[in-house]
């Protein structure tokens, strides 16, 4: 670790030279990158540098027991210095995970209805509004991007983004297969329905950071269909976007304009292509995938939402809550902060094992 330490000291005074230099500043995209760079080791540095000056002091005090006159108070900065060190290790080592570098971007969540017709459906509808109102709470903006409503009032899938500072870094976990049973409004003989719902959290990615070429894009425009007012099956604004090297798809009904809609359709598919992306590289380097508590996985199963008994189970760190109502209420930060916890648990444990 401490190796690595010093390989880390050493870049930071290399990079404060760089950023200083009047020919890197001159190019404003290699500066930036470098500031990044700098800002991401910064707190490492520091508190490496806090641990050799605390390790010094001992040093020192050690030096002073041989003076008589000296030797209580070289005892007590010894004691305090041994009680600093294990600490401040620890700091270390939480800082030396590696920072997801998608944490702070918006993202855009996709649900979609999976086993189970219209009860699956109108769930989708339940943990829409239980993200919606988890938004209001963190004063995240959330726009819907594309909505496929059924006649009861659910969705057979929804998009949306949510745009707000770190929203990714607590949303990401929620990825995956949320299984509910209950008894539905329909169900006349009370027996309990399993259905499942399918969420997928997309880091919002620029244009820089995914090179799609114009050509590949085939563009459809067509009638938005559903709630939406007068514009609606009047004029041709909805847009659909094929990138015909990968097959993926994405589309947007929700504004008056083909222009808007092009726009949020383009991000959205920025988006899939990099999880698509992502998703290969994951698989170069799956025993890492293993280790982590959310692997993003769409066909993982990794939350029941049990009805009759009023608890939500996660079943990736084996953690259940028992306020159904104030959960689906968006009030999921003490599930969110126990995933997180996990994770670093996960990735702090790996680096031990390098």
């Amino acid at each position: 670790m401490f190796q690595k330490l010093e390989a880390v000291e050493k870049r930071y005074e290399e990079l404060n030279a760089l950023i200083s230099d009047p020919e890197v500043i001159a190019k404003q995209s290699e500066w930036q990158k470098l500031m990044k760079e700098h800002s991401d080791i910064q707190e490492v540095v520091e508190k490496y540098r806090e641990y050799k000056k605390v390790e010094q002091a001992l040093e020192e005090a050690r030096d002073m027991l041989s003076d008589k006159d000296l030797k209580e108070l070289a005892e007590m900065q010894m004691e305090d210095a041994k009680e600093k060190l294990p600490l401040i290790e620890e700091e270390i080592k939480m800082l030396l995970i590696p920072k997801d570098p998608n944490d702070d971007k918006n993202v855009i969540c996709e649900i979609r209805g999976g086993a189970g017709g219209e009860e699956a459906a109108l769930f989708a509808g339940v943990l829409f509004r239980m993200y919606s109102m988890y938004a209001e709470r963190k004063h995240w903006k959330l726009e819907v991007v594309n909505e496929n409503e059924t006649g009861l009032g659910g969705y057979k899938e929804i998009s949306f983004m949510i745009t707000g500072k770190g929203a990714y870094s607590r949303l990401k976990f929620e990825s995956g297969v949320h299984r509910v049973q209950r008894v539905p409004d329909t169900e006349s003989s009370g027996r309990i329905h399993t259905s499942t719902v399918t969420v997928a959290v997309l880091p919002e990615v620029e244009d820089v950071e995914v090179e799609i070429n114009p050509a590949d894009i085939k563009m459809d425009v067509f009638r938005a269909s559903g709630a939406g007012g007068q514009h609606v099956n009047k004029t041709s604004s909805a847009v659909r976007l094929i990138h015909v090297p990968t097959g993926i798809v994405a589309e947007c009904q929700t504004e008056r304009s083909q222009l808007q809609n092009r726009e949020y359709a383009m991000r959205l598919l920025r988006s899939r292509i990099y999880e698509k992306e992502l998703e290969k590289q994951e698989k170069e380097v799956a025993s890492e995938r293993r280790s982590q508590v959310g692997s993003g996985d769409r066909s993982e199963k990794i939350r029941t939402y049990n009805y009759p008994q009023g608890r939500i189970t996660d079943h990736r760190i084996g953690f259940s809550i028992f306020q159904m109502e104030d959960f689906l209420n968006g009030n999921i930060d003490e599930l969110i902060d126990n995933l997180i916890a996990s994770d670093r648990a996960e990735k702090l444990k790996g680096n031990e094992e390098e």
